[in-house]
């Protein structure tokens, strides 16, 4: 999105290094607090809020993402204009996700797991509960499996796609955008369709 310019080769090694890093770090937190509960961490903080304004920043994430393509592919825009307000959109795209990934893990610091169909809360699904939600538990599941399967692969190459927009690498922003953006979107869209389909079963 910048006119090309030469990175030195150390630089780009201490990102690329530093993208590594984190696209190690951000699944294994989400991946300790999804099977090790920390319940109860904070104390009395009430997080029951934070499901929904997750549901509120994967959606202005979705909205953020089609922009921001929408932008960079209209060609009666001047290039230079286009590709400010496709890096504007993308960037609320990424300000929101992190937002929503801090709001994530702080409610799974802090609040015991909802199941999809614990009518009763109980923390157990029951067979009765299983029969009586059917076949949507399935269609949960996968959705909730790819969801969070593609929720890490896509932050390393969101992470790569930033740093080659910025450092001017247009070639290889543009050849790792052909896979980011479609899962980026992917993860956000799910991420309010498995809201939805959880969101009966909060205590």
């Amino acid at each position: 999105m910048n006119q090309p310019t030469q990175i030195p080769p150390r630089r780009d090694t201490l990102f690329l290094t530093i993208i590594g890093v984190l696209s190690v770090a951000v699944p294994v937190l989400v991946a300790l607090l999804l099977f090790v509960p920390q319940t109860g961490k904070l104390g009395d903080l009430d997080v029951s809020f934070l499901p929904h304004l997750n549901a509120v920043l994967n959606t202005a994430t979705s909205v953020a993402l089609v922009v921001g393509w929408l932008f960079i592919r209209n060609r009666s825009l001047p290039y230079e204009k286009r590709t400010r307000y496709h890096r504007t959109a993308m960037m609320t795209a990424f300000v929101l996700s992190i937002g929503f990934l801090l709001a994530y893990v702080t409610y799974h610091f802090q609040a015991p797991p909802t199941r999809f169909g614990d009518v009763d809360h109980s923390g157990v699904v029951t067979e009765a509960e299983k029969l009586a939600v059917g076949g949507l538990r399935y269609l949960y599941l996968f959705l909730l499996l790819t969801h969070i399967v593609l929720a890490a692969v896509v932050v390393p190459l969101v992470l790569l796609a930033i740093y080659f927009a910025f450092t001017g690498q247009n070639v290889r922003h543009t050849r790792t955008t052909r896979y980011t953006f479609p899962i980026w979107l992917y993860v956000s869209v799910t991420g309010v369709i498995v809201y939805l389909m959880i969101s009966p079963y909060y205590a």
